[in-house]
């Protein structure tokens, strides 16, 4: 029996910290070559507001699809901007196993990978977290990196100041008047805006900073500029990278590695270098949060 699985239930069973360490399995995966993936499929249906990506992958332990609406559209309404339905596939029988909701997957698993990349990245001593937007990423993003790093201080800026005062009061962060401010000293900092030019200045950057840029997954989007994108840059897929980035094709940034790749072991980054991860979401990622799901609702319901 197929099962489907509403976003309450993806809820109750899927944990920051299990998720972490699948989302760093996947990656090591997929740089490995053991994953069949596309660069995913974006259909535009209204140019700059409606687009719907189709994300298939098969890898040893999971097989399937992502469909996700992104509906920048959306922002400030009822719905959200992303909305998503993953089918789970047993790769060995070719079994359909689940369909589920897929809009909390993605917003956890995109956490998820950032906090990963973050351990290997970040100073150990990392206590100034700046969030570039107050949304549902921010608000993920700060509880992923909670798991990897302490932090004293929480800084958030949003281009609409009452959605940065409105996270704060939620997060325990402090709201700033503009971007400069947030990052200035800031250890980690994330971009997750719905910016189609650079809200992040490398000359704001401390040396030493790591960077999670997880929006502009458009190829003619920014969310950095090119002194920021100048520093040492983790890529989830160099191919993806190069075709759906607009932050690392406009400014013709070298990707020092993937973060499977870095997972690995494959390279060395030295801890005194400024670093960005840019992240676009692969569907491996989603598949592996699914069959994470799927596998603790089965071990659940025996119990």
């Amino acid at each position: 029996m197929v099962r489907y699985l509403d976003e309450d239930a993806v809820r109750a069973v899927l944990e920051w910290d299990e998720l972490i360490a699948a989302m760093e399995a996947a990656m090591r995966s997929f740089s490995a070559g053991e994953v069949q993936q596309p660069v995913r499929t974006v259909l535009t249906v209204e140019e700059g507001r409606r687009y719907l990506g189709v994300m298939p992958a098969v890898a040893r332990d999971a097989m399937g699809a992502k469909l996700v609406s992104f509906y920048p559209v959306n922002a400030g309404g009822t719905l959200p901007t992303h909305m998503a339905i993953v089918v789970l596939f047993d790769p060995a029988s070719g079994e359909p196993l689940a369909v589920m909701d897929g809009r909390l997957i993605t917003e956890m698993r995109t956490a998820a990978v950032s906090a990963a990349v973050t351990a290997r990245l970040a100073a150990p001593e990392s206590r100034i977290l700046a969030l570039l937007g107050s949304g549902v990423q921010a608000g993920a993003h700060l509880e992923a990196l909670r798991r990897v790093r302490t932090f004293d201080e929480i800084r958030v800026w949003s281009p609409t100041s009452a959605h940065a005062e409105r996270f704060a009061a939620a997060h325990g962060a402090t709201p700033t008047a503009d971007a400069e401010t947030a990052v200035r000293g800031a250890d980690v900092v994330v971009t997750a805006t719905s910016a189609t030019e650079p809200v992040l200045r490398g000359a704001w950057l401390k040396p030493g900073a790591h960077v999670n840029a997880v929006g502009a997954t458009r190829p003619d989007w920014r969310e950095l500029d090119d002194d920021a994108m100048r520093n040492t840059l983790i890529a989830d897929s160099r191919e993806a990278a190069l075709r759906e980035s607009g932050d690392v094709i406009r400014s013709g940034a070298a990707i020092a590695a993937e973060a499977g790749e870095l997972f690995a072991g494959k390279i060395r980054i030295a801890p005194s270098e400024t670093t960005v991860f840019k992240s676009l979401g692969l569907a491996i990622e989603d598949l592996a949060a699914a069959r994470l799901v799927y596998e603790t609702t089965i071990r659940n319901s025996r119990t």
